[in-house]
């Protein structure tokens, strides 16, 4: 690796079900920048010592997948976006300062701007399926749009009931046998659990209890095409998929690291649906 050329990678333990390195480097490639991105397999127990010694093996900056978000949350100085999700998922230096944020937010955000443009007109509620990491960053970004009310719907209520205490009033808390009741009148569902993605369960959501103009966003992206979506869809419902966030959540680092705002093209959507459905893999980045 010659001195011109920048390097970042995604670290986790395991790692080879990533799908950060495909969508990198197509950006590198189509963008003709001389830039590497790799794949770092690296345990729990060695992960500071890597993370600090990014620089000395020749990164800008790395993607976290699991398990180490929190443990580079805790390594790093951390933005407002990851100190909100209390958890990190990509780092990179800053004059030798490791920094840190949580693109999930953005990710979610500029998906649904993509596949439903102005969404969050007139969106007064929304009903959000799970209390874990992802919904955490999902409930910071709608009430950074404003949204005024936001349910949380968990199997475990005291989960929710916690994030009832870290963001607030506008947050309010729903049993999983009170979901169908919390749809009503709420313009906009997502689904934050892994319920409904490959070897998984479906989610008992009637959907067809939302409103005509209601969205229905699922986090999972395998398949690309939930039961969730898929019922949304047959009840003539928007909708956003998973693989929209998994690709547009990439792009902020890709600026962080190489220095071009990269787009998220239908040509870049097709190679990583066709690479989806060419192996079987858990839902991870």
């Amino acid at each position: 690796m010659t001195a011109a050329v920048r390097a970042a990678c995604v670290i986790g333990w395991p790692v080879e079900h990533s799908r950060s390195p495909l969508i990198h480097n197509y950006w590198l490639k189509r963008y003709r920048i001389a830039g590497e991105y790799r794949r770092e397999l690296v345990p729990t127990e060695e992960f500071a010592a890597f993370v600090r010694s990014l620089a000395g093996r020749g990164y800008v900056g790395a993607n976290v997948t699991v398990p180490h978000k929190e443990a580079a949350f805790a390594l790093s100085t951390p933005d407002e976006r990851a100190r909100a999700v209390g958890a990190a998922n990509t780092l990179w230096l800053d004059n030798g300062v490791l920094r840190s944020t949580n693109t999930d937010v953005e990710g979610f955000l500029d998906n649904l701007d993509a596949r439903a443009p102005g969404w969050d007109r007139g969106v007064d509620k929304a009903v959000v399926l799970g209390a874990g990491g992802a919904a955490r960053a999902v409930i910071h970004g709608l009430l950074a749009r404003g949204i005024e009310r936001i349910v949380i719907a968990n199997r475990t209520l005291s989960r929710a009931e916690t994030l009832h205490q870290i963001f607030g009033g506008r947050v309010d808390v729903a049993r999983s046998d009170e979901v169908g009741a919390s749809l009503a009148g709420a313009a906009l569902l997502v689904n934050t659990t892994t319920l409904g993605m490959q070897g998984q369960p479906g989610l008992a959501v009637d959907v067809t209890r939302l409103p005509g103009h209601a969205i229905v966003a699922d986090l999972v992206y395998v398949p690309v095409l939930t039961p969730l979506l898929g019922a949304a869809k047959a009840h003539g419902l928007r909708t956003a998929d998973g693989l929209g966030m998994l690709l547009h959540q990439a792009v902020r680092g890709f600026a962080l690291w190489f220095g071009k705002t990269p787009e998220v093209t239908a040509e870049l959507r097709m190679l990583v649906e066709a690479d989806l459905g060419s192996s079987h893999t858990k839902r991870s980045r």
